[in-house]
């Protein structure tokens, strides 16, 4: 299984509870509906540990894929098409990190 990080800030002047909203209602639901997908999660930054200073992102999704040939299929579907448009209309320069667990 891989693991697919999404680091990202919401472009300036995008509505955190529009966001929010899309994440809970829109985007989570419709991206575990795949079957490629086990599970998915988005995470709201709080802080740094141990610093003043403000979180680089803002937010981090976790989706774990079960198949990234499936993947790669499921997302060429229009449902999840529209899905990530209306993500990429809301987010800045989002960074996907494709991981594996080694411990």
């Amino acid at each position: 299984m891989s693991t697919l990080m999404v680091l990202f800030n919401l472009k300036e002047g995008q509505s955190v509870e529009d966001y929010e909203a899309f994440a809970k209602n829109v985007d989570v639901p419709g991206v575990k509906s795949l079957n490629s997908i086990d599970d998915f999660k988005v995470y709201k930054s709080q802080a740094l540990l141990f610093s003043d200073d403000a979180p680089p992102y803002q937010y981090f999704e976790v989706i774990d894929v079960n198949d990234m040939d499936g993947f790669g299929k499921d997302v060429q579907d229009e449902k999840v098409q529209e899905i990530a448009r209306k993500f990429q209309g809301m987010v800045d320069n989002p960074m996907f990190i494709l991981t594996e667990q080694i411990a």
